[in-house]
């Protein structure tokens, strides 16, 4: 299976925490990385791509669906994670919260206001993305192929479980926007094939200009990196 995180969107270069927010649309960056799946793709013999119903993730599948002769089916089970009341507020600002730092050393434990705990994205994440490969494998036998776009924490978490990490230590991944990872599951465990996966465009590699003998920050942002730099 194919684990495509959205495009870069509105939000991402706003620096502002998206989650559920209705009208987040594909900046003009991330409509170029959703036309550029159309190559990368289009030749794989996808036998399902699935969504997340926010409009971010199915304007980035609408080109590689266009090429393609198959459609895209929504599940609400791969919708981004409610971040209750920290939905549409600035990454800088939620930074200085104390949740802020249960996010990032014990993300198991964080629950935010209003909203999900992580722990539990982790479980309806994983348990789509196993029946959706169980349901796929047993129609079309046990090398199909199928993709599901959906959101950096989503993606993040799925990894986290198919690598046997804790969910505590999922900050240490990193899912651009646009970005391919790859997991095979079998009977005995999932095999991880890529990870953060952006082509032949590598520029999402080089470190952000910082002031002299700053160190880079080991915080991990809410929602997935924003790709900005």
């Amino acid at each position: 299976m194919i684990l495509l995180r959205h495009g870069r969107s509105t939000a991402n270069t706003a620096g502002v925490l998206a989650g559920r927010t209705p009208g987040v649309v594909l900046d003009e960056h991330g409509r170029a990385q959703a036309q550029s799946l159309v190559e990368r793709l289009a030749q794989l013999p996808l036998a399902a791509v699935v969504s997340s119903p926010l409009q971010r993730c199915r304007e980035t599948v609408a080109p590689l669906a266009q090429a393609s002769e198959f459609g895209v089916t929504v599940d609400d089970r791969f919708v981004e994670m409610d971040y209750g009341e920290w939905t549409g507020r600035e990454l800088r600002k939620l930074a200085k919260e104390p949740l802020w730092k249960v996010v990032q050393a014990h993300p198991c434990a964080a629950v935010f206001p209003g909203g999900e705990g992580l722990a539990a994205m982790q479980a309806r994440a994983v348990a789509a993305v196993r029946e959706w490969d169980a349901k796929l494998a047993a129609g079309h036998g046990p090398q199909v192929l199928w993709l599901v776009c959906t959101h950096g924490d989503i993606i993040k978490a799925v990894l986290a479980d198919a690598l046997g990490v804790h969910l505590d230590g999922f900050q240490r991944i990193v899912v651009n926007p646009g970005s391919v990872s790859a997991i095979t599951y079998t009977e005995t465990r999932p095999f991880v094939q890529r990870i953060n996966d952006c082509g032949d465009d590598l520029r999402s590699l080089v470190p952000p200009k910082r002031r002299r003998h700053r160190r880079a920050s080991s915080d991990a942002t809410p929602g997935g990196a924003t790709g900005t730099s």
